[in-house]
């Protein structure tokens, strides 16, 4: 199904602001939930429950003072959040959340924009905003700075190529780089997660040090690097960066529900119900993670990486080439 240019405009309109809605009250439903599991109440003084907070600190990093270090390098410490925001912001754009839809007479898809290489996009697009954090980091010409952004590499190095080799048996179970052909074949067939549960494992561990998020939140270690690359950023800068990891997770869980769950399928309710459904219980596991497990060394983090999430993800990988040939 192919959109006319003015539906996709309207789509990708729509799709964003409800992504930066997603993202502000997320912030509120993390602290809530962190709240309940510590025996707190969270954000409970603006409006309702503290529905309200995130609005309030929206409001409070615009009238933020954004300074910056006299030694930082300029355009390079502006353009760094910009550059992590708007990739995080492109990469959902390739992730199908309904099976599509005819409104008055015009052919409206479930995706953004359907292309035939969506899943290579988004590892594009996910190692690009890197370089945002990496460049942060080393333009504010600080030294926690500078080391958070040399953990935020060497992890990405570490962690990006176990994360590709984990979807490898689902493409080739899926016979296609498409998301779209991906959530298709396992409506015709099966979810994914059962044939390639070792797979998932590798690719939601992978995903978390992807993301910064605990245990594996090294490059912004508060106990160690006081906030790693965003140090020395204040106000919308540094709110751009927070928007940035919190869409990567989001556009991670969207790409776990994809490859692994059937995407939008699902009985009785319509296709982006049981999209956000699923995408709001991988949420929950992560702000779950964050309230148990310790933050690893960064040893343990690196050595976990190359000895034990690659070689699994390249022996699940070579397995299911096997099977999926001799079938």
């Amino acid at each position: 199904m192919t959109d006319t240019w003015w539906i996709s405009i309207i789509k990708a309109f729509l799709v964003i602001n409800l992504l930066l809605l997603t993202f502000a009250y997320m912030t509120w439903v993390e602290r809530k939930v962190l709240g309940r599991m510590q025996l707190r109440y969270g954000p409970n003084r603006a409006g309702p429950f503290g529905l309200l907070q995130p609005i309030a600190d929206l409001v409070k990093l615009i009238r933020k003072e954004s300074f910056y270090p006299a030694s930082a390098v300029d355009v390079l410490y502006i353009a760094a959040p910009v550059l992590s925001a708007f990739t995080a912001l492109l990469a959902f754009s390739v992730i199908p959340f309904g099976p599509g839809w005819n409104i008055l007479g015009y052919d409206v898809s479930g995706v953004v924009t359907d292309v035939p290489i969506g899943l290579i996009l988004i590892f594009a697009l996910s190692s690009l905003g890197i370089y945002g954090f990496i460049v942060g980091g080393w333009a504010s010409q600080s030294k926690y700075a500078l080391l958070g952004s040399m953990r935020t590499c060497a992890q990405m190095v570490s962690y990006e190529v176990s994360l590709t080799f984990a979807v490898l048996g689902v493409v080739l179970m899926g016979q296609s780089l498409s998301l779209v052909d991906i959530v298709q074949k396992q409506h015709a067939t099966i979810w994914f997660v059962a044939p390639q549960f070792i797979g998932f494992l590798v690719f939601f561990i992978g995903g978390i040090a992807e993301t910064n998020r605990p245990p594996f939140d090294l490059p912004e270690a508060d106990t160690e690097l006081v906030a790693g690359y965003h140090t020395e950023y204040s106000g919308m800068r540094w709110g751009l960066f927070q928007t940035a990891e919190y869409i990567n997770m989001i556009t991670l869980s969207g790409l776990a529900v994809t490859l692994f769950f059937g995407g939008w399928g699902g009985p009785f309710l319509p296709g982006p119900i049981w999209f956000l459904l699923k995408l709001g219980a991988f949420i929950f596991v992560f702000i779950w993670m964050r309230a148990t497990l310790p933050r690893l060394r960064y040893d343990q983090l690196m050595r976990f990486g190359w000895k034990v999430l690659l070689p699994v993800a390249t022996l699940n990988a070579l397995v299911t080439a096997t099977v999926v040939a001799l079938a």
